[in-house]
């Protein structure tokens, strides 16, 4: 247990004092910015803008570094503070983070909504003013869902699979500008080595999971856990049968999905008719 830290002299704004930690403990052991970022598998200019305050970064970037620098937990409780919220991280969330930050896979499934780690920020925007957040609230929490997408990069980024349902990408934004950017994002993601992109057209009728949002994060131990999500919260899915199950529901949706490569075909379609002017 590393020794209780002194916060005389600290400042007292959550936003600047998470800052300050984060300069202060790569201070401390006279590492350059680099180092932080080549040992967690995050580019080192992210790091950067931390300790500047320029960004806060993602949940499971805190949590890497909470790990590097041997102090559990006391970075993403600065930064669930400095995200000006703290009640939203229930422990049910915080599970889930965990969970996502330490696997080696995700695999996911989506009935109508991206998922968060390959949402732009317009599209973040649109999904979360849905819900109770505005003005500098809702800034803070697009911001925060902007950042995860760094969960993807780098050289230890998990392999990460999604299914789409047609609705997902036959929902768009109401700026068409702003749904134009969000293919064009999902085609560039797309092209990573780490990531696969599928489609399950409405061609193929019913099927299991048709409206169940769900993530498989694997850790390194090889157990796979299941996170089943709602339109108002989430839920871990933990016991073996019933992981087995929603697993089994999974795997017949990825076998009934179009291939990576028609999936990207169809993304481009869409991409194209978003393109054309409306007709007058």
């Amino acid at each position: 247990m590393p020794a209780r830290r002194a916060v005389t002299g600290r400042s007292q704004e959550p936003r600047k004092r998470f800052a300050e930690e984060l300069r202060l403990l790569r201070a401390e052991r006279e590492l350059p910015l680099r180092k932080p970022g080549e040992a967690v598998g995050w580019d080192w200019s992210l790091f950067s803008k931390m300790e500047n305050g320029e960004t806060l970064g993602g949940p499971e970037v805190v949590q890497a570094l909470d790990q590097y620098y041997g102090t559990p937990g006391l970075l993403l409780t600065l930064w669930e503070l400095a995200m000006g919220d703290p009640t939203q991280f229930k422990e049910r969330y915080r599970r889930y983070m965990t969970l996502e930050a330490e696997a080696i896979s995700l695999w996911h499934y989506a009935p109508y909504l991206l998922p968060g780690l390959l949402q732009t920020k317009a599209y973040a925007q649109a999904v979360l003013e849905l819900g109770r957040f505005k003005g500098d609230e809702l800034t803070r929490q697009v911001e925060a869902r902007w950042e995860r997408r760094t969960l993807l990069e780098g050289e230890n980024a998990p392999s990460f699979r999604t299914i789409l349902s047609e609705t997902v990408l036959r929902t768009p934004l109401p700026v068409r500008e702003q749904w134009q950017e969000q293919l064009e994002h999902l085609l560039t993601v797309g092209e990573r080595r780490n990531v696969t992109i599928q489609v399950v057209l409405h061609s193929f009728g019913l099927y299991p999971l048709g409206g169940t949002d769900v993530m498989f994060p694997k850790p390194t131990d090889g157990r796979t856990v299941a996170w089943v999500e709602t339109s108002h919260s989430g839920q871990a899915v933990e016991e073996t049968a019933a992981v087995d199950r929603l697993q089994l529901r999974y795997d017949f949706v990825r076998d009934l999905a179009l291939s990576p490569a028609d999936s990207r075909k169809f993304i481009m379609r869409m991409l194209e008719e978003a393109s054309c002017e409306p007709s007058t």
